[in-house]
């Protein structure tokens, strides 16, 4: 079939190749039944697609009906859709025949179906997957045969993600798609679509038409066009109409094109540059998460210092057993706050050279802590065996000072075998 003259009997105009693929693929699904689902930016030029796909169909001397769901309350869509009886709400005064029922063996064309409420999406479902749909307020199932072609300018894969529209949905709806190009992506069918907006024009309101010089024609193409062909046709009006001069220039053009000042201009995007970025900020975070923990326990080691120094705790007779340390500073029943103090003080954190302080204490060289055993059985032998040794073996005496029950030394002992 001649390209050519589909886009005349559609008024289709560019050259653009994507243009032409969905074209083309429009034209090829139409003899079948498979649903379509046509996408683009709002203004491209979606409208067009379902009425090629209709009229190159066996369906094309039935009903076609195009409904913008957006447009639609969501009150009242699913009555518009499928119909209602009367008195199924206020204001039903008799019973209503929706779109589908009246589109029987035609196309129905849902305009921005990415819009719809997700009850009405169930009802949509059950249509395409059996034919069959029920009128509001009614119990009987309606049989229809319908061919659906659908179109949006929502993203998708981005309203599924956020619920906002059916997955099982999307993929019947989008059996077939056809990608609609934006206006920006056909930079060369911009001053062709001027010149038939300008022609129609200027027969409209009976005026010469306009005609653009060389700077105005790259003005054109370098412009993003966020409206699409609808915003290029705005803009030929507004200038077939008010301009004096039929000779339009950059200058004039200016004053009907609202230039951005940068901010959409398209970012340069550099994978290992960003990759270096995010590595070293990662880097950064971890080095500043490593400093802070470093701060905290040097406030701690100050903190414990000072609650030390003002309750005045012996440490001297303390070995560097850290559970004898704990025992004796946590677990003892007396309460450390309240002793008399003694006649040493000793508190280190950090090993100091001998013969520097008055009061020394030994301390352990780093690599003997090293050789130290970690086991925990060890420690707890070691433990018991200290606590029997210092009350005489009296293991109830014992079993308090560890904080364990009488019972649970005693097995302990017998298996340690430290009768």
């Amino acid at each position: 079939m001649d390209l050519l003259q589909i886009k005349q009997r559609f008024g289709i105009i560019g050259n653009a190749p994507a243009l032409n693929r969905a074209i083309d693929v429009a034209v090829q699904v139409a003899p079948t039944d498979l649903s379509v689902l046509i996408t683009g930016e709002s203004g491209s030029g979606k409208e067009f697609f379902p009425q090629i796909v209709h009229q190159y169909s066996a369906r094309k001397h039935g009903p076609y009906i195009a409904v913008n769901c957006g447009a639609i309350p969501e009150g009242t869509i699913d009555s518009e859709l499928f119909g209602h009886e009367k008195g199924s709400f206020t204001g039903a005064l008799s019973d209503r025949k929706g779109y589908f029922e009246v589109a029987d063996s035609g196309t129905i064309f849902l305009d921005e179906v990415g819009e719809l409420p997700l009850s009405t999406q169930v009802r949509l479902l059950r249509v395409l997957e059996t034919g069959e749909f029920i009128r509001v307020g009614s119990s009987k199932i309606i049989k229809t045969d319908v061919r659906v072609v659908a179109a949006t300018n929502v993203n998708m894969n981005k309203a599924i993600k956020e619920g906002k529209f059916r997955e099982d949905l999307f993929y019947r709806l989008n059996t077939v798609p056809i990608i609609v190009p934006a206006l920006r992506e056909r930079a060369d069918d911009i001053v062709l679509l001027f010149r038939k907006f300008a022609a129609d024009f200027s027969e409209k309101y009976r005026m010469p038409p306009i005609r653009l010089n060389d700077e105005a024609r790259e003005l054109l193409k370098s412009f993003r066009w966020p409206g699409n062909i609808r915003q290029l046709k705005n803009i030929t009006e507004q200038i077939s109409v008010i301009e004096q001069n039929r000779d339009i220039t950059a200058d004039t053009m200016r004053h009907y094109i609202p230039f951005d000042t940068g901010e959409r201009l398209p970012a340069i995007y550099n994978a290992e540059e960003h990759r270096e970025n995010t590595f070293r900020s990662e880097r950064e975070i971890l080095y500043q998460v490593l400093f802070d923990m470093k701060k905290d326990m040097n406030d701690l080691k100050q903190l414990v210092n000072e609650i030390m120094r003002k309750s005045e705790i012996d440490v001297a007779g303390l070995d560097h057993d850290h559970t004898n340390v704990y025992n004796r500073v946590f677990q003892n029943k007396e309460n450390i706050f309240t002793q008399q103090p003694p006649s040493k003080v000793v508190f280190q954190t950090e090993p100091q050279p001998r013969n520097t302080n008055p009061i020394e204490m030994d301390i352990e060289d780093v690599e003997e802590h090293v050789e130290e055993s970690l086991s925990l059985a060890d420690k707890e032998i070691e433990l018991i065996m200290r606590s029997l040794k210092k009350h005489g073996g009296k293991r109830k005496i014992a079993a308090q000072e560890l904080g364990i029950s009488e019972r649970t030394l005693y097995r302990k002992i017998k298996e340690y075998d430290l009768d």
